[in-house]
């Protein structure tokens, strides 16, 4: 079996008989990789905790015959250690990562997917003011890379700047007359603001400023455009949503 050298970010694990465990790691030239790390579970596992997710590191793999690959060594770039101690943060990190699984083919090169995500985990652990802001700026980011960015300052249909409903299915901000029945109503300052985080960096988009009410309903806006898109649900938006409550 070939031998390949790698960096990535860990985004899930999970138990693989009594002492393994399957990764699944987001990597810069190898695309989404999902490995074995055998023994990982032993008290003296030579990988310790090298291979929990959000852990952006480097790799030695063995490629498998089949779905499977086998990780023979790793060594810790950054553990981005603050995500792990703050909700706030884990939420925001939790939903990058969840996105990302949900995107990326297994062994198919996304470098710019790659760097997105390892830019958005160090814009977190800079302990932005607030990480949901950053985590939305993201999803933002994601959809655009997909070829999925909502429209939020002209029509969807006719271009017309007076916008003032909203449908994920007509691809997002869409003006009255060109409305669909399920189209929902939104507001100026909800759509400016998701304007702001998509066209802002990720580290400044943790400072930007809104009202509660502007922050929940774009909120609503970007979660149900994000998971009708990606066509699944998405567990970790209900948890980001109640970090930013409290």
């Amino acid at each position: 079996m070939p031998l390949y050298k790698e960096q990535g970010v860990v985004l899930r694990a999970h138990k693989l008989g009594e002492a393994d465990k399957i990764v699944t790691v987001m990597t810069q030239g190898s695309g989404k990789v999902r490995a074995v790390a055998k023994g990982i579970r032993k008290t003296h596992s030579r990988f310790g905790a090298r291979l929990e997710p959000f852990t952006h590191v480097s790799l030695m793999v063995y490629r498998g015959r089949g779905s499977l690959d086998t990780v023979s060594q790793a060594e810790i770039i950054s553990p981005f250690m603050a995500l792990r101690r703050d909700l706030g943060l884990f939420a925001a990190g939790e939903t990058m990562l969840e996105a990302v699984d949900k995107v990326a083919e297994e062994h198919e090169r996304n470098v710019r997917l790659f760097m997105l995500l390892l830019t958005g985990l160090r814009a977190l652990d800079a302990r932005p003011a607030d990480p949901a802001a950053v985590a939305e700026s993201f999803l933002l980011k994601l959809l655009s890379l997909s070829g999925f960015h909502p429209a939020l300052t002209a029509c969807a249909v006719c271009g017309r700047p007076d916008a003032t409903r909203f449908a994920s299915g007509q691809g997002g901000a869409v003006c009255s007359d060109d409305a669909e029945p399920d189209a929902g109503y939104a507001s100026a300052e909800a759509l400016g603001y998701l304007a702001m985080l998509g066209q802002t960096g990720m580290l400044e988009a943790g400072a930007l400023v809104a009202e509660p009410q502007v922050r929940r309903e774009s909120r609503g806006l970007l979660f149900g455009f994000t998971e009708f898109h990606l066509e699944r649900r998405m567990k970790s938006l209900p948890i980001l949503a109640r970090s930013l409550a409290t």
